[in-house]
């Protein structure tokens, strides 16, 4: 565990120094540093910083961050997972830390129950492709600050606003998952009629080399509701109606999105937005999963697939399945060739805490 922190620590040494001045802040509080050498939850954590000459005096200059710090037991269930035992190379590791830091000081009394998406310090092309850097989610649920990132995977805050000299540090239960490109991302959602499609469109490459994307991605069960009128879909008509799925040059989390907005498509066309309440829709599919995070933007998940020849249809707010906008077509129950070369998630990793690692995986 600790040769991987080493790494990480004296990767992220330039990162952190990008943030560094010659502030010492109120008088009694600590450093980031001292922070940590007094807090016995994030030993693991400061065991790897000490292993780095020099590291800690960068650390403790650090300004106007949020630190994001997992305590020892969600290192430990991290590693132990198959994601965190495979986790060695130094790049990622890198990513993994910078995503950790939240540029600006947010205590906890300022996260609500409306989604706020703060900018962290990664902003590496390898893993974020969006302007200001890759976000985290951070929301009031309940009585607990939590933030969401990669695949849905939450992280809950147990001890919050430790403050030192460069802002504050919430103590948080599980690692942060970076976010990834949108086909993994969307694998492991179960959203393989959209890597289908996208893949035989010959769009995979296109949609994730885009910066700043917001995808509306239809489930599954969207696709089976025109299961009739795929087969019949020529190259070019596919490629229309993926794209008007695509906003490019914004990331539009749902927050962002208002009533009776219109948002240009990657296609052309526009996409209406309209507000029921609590639920979104974009013509006349309904949001069911908003503000799944991947590398160059956000996917919010839909139950209709768009039809970019019948903008007009309105949603049906009362519906718990919207109608179709494919004029004629039936549903079908197998998508067949759309999704038997998409490969099958190998765990349960959207929306869920990291999994312990099977035997003989990788250390």
């Amino acid at each position: 565990m600790y040769r991987h922190l080493f790494s990480v620590a004296a990767l992220a040494a330039t990162a952190f120094a990008q943030n560094a001045t010659n502030s010492t802040g109120s008088e009694g509080t600590p450093s980031l540093t001292d922070l940590l050498s007094s807090t016995e939850s994030l030993s693991s954590l400061r065991t790897a910083i000490e292993g780095v000459p020099g590291l800690g005096e960068i650390l403790g200059s650090a300004t106007n961050v949020t630190v994001l710090a997992p305590s020892n037991e969600a290192f430990e269930m991290f590693m132990s997972s198959a994601q965190g035992q495979s986790f060695n190379d130094e790049d990622a590791i890198q990513a993994l830390l910078q995503y950790h830091i939240i540029n600006g000081t947010y205590r906890s009394d300022a996260v609500t129950d409306m989604p706020v998406f703060l900018p962290t310090m990664l902003n590496s092309t390898d893993y974020a492709n969006v302007t200001g850097g890759q976000v985290v989610q951070a929301v009031m649920q309940g009585e607990n600050v939590v933030f969401y990132s990669g695949l849905l995977n939450n992280s809950t805050v147990t001890e919050a606003d430790q403050e030192f000299t460069g802002g504050v540090v919430h103590i948080i239960d599980r690692v942060l998952t970076v976010p990834r490109n949108v086909s993994s991302t969307a694998i492991s959602a179960g959203l393989s009629a959209v890597v289908g499609a996208l893949t035989q469109a010959e769009l995979v490459d296109t949609v994730q080399s885009l910066s700043d994307v917001t995808i509306f991605a239809p489930n599954n069960s969207a696709f089976n509701a025109i299961g009739s009128s795929l087969g019949n879909l020529s190259m070019e008509m596919l490629t229309d109606i993926l794209t008007y799925h695509v906003v490019n040059g914004t990331v539009a989390y749902s927050s962002m999105l208002e009533n009776d907005m219109t948002v240009p498509s990657l296609g052309g066309g526009e996409l209406r937005i309209s507000i029921e309440g609590t639920d979104i829709f974009v013509n006349s599919a309904k949001v069911l999963i908003p503000n799944v995070l991947v590398a160059n933007g956000v996917i919010h998940v839909i139950d209709n697939v768009l039809n970019p020849n019948n903008t007009e249809t309105e949603p049906d707010t009362e519906a718990e399945v919207q109608t179709p906008a494919f004029e004629g077509a039936t549903s079908t129950d197998n998508l067949g060739s759309l999704t038997s070369g998409v490969p099958t998630p190998t765990s349960a990793e959207f929306g869920a805490a990291p999994t312990p690692a099977e035997d003989g995986g990788e250390g």
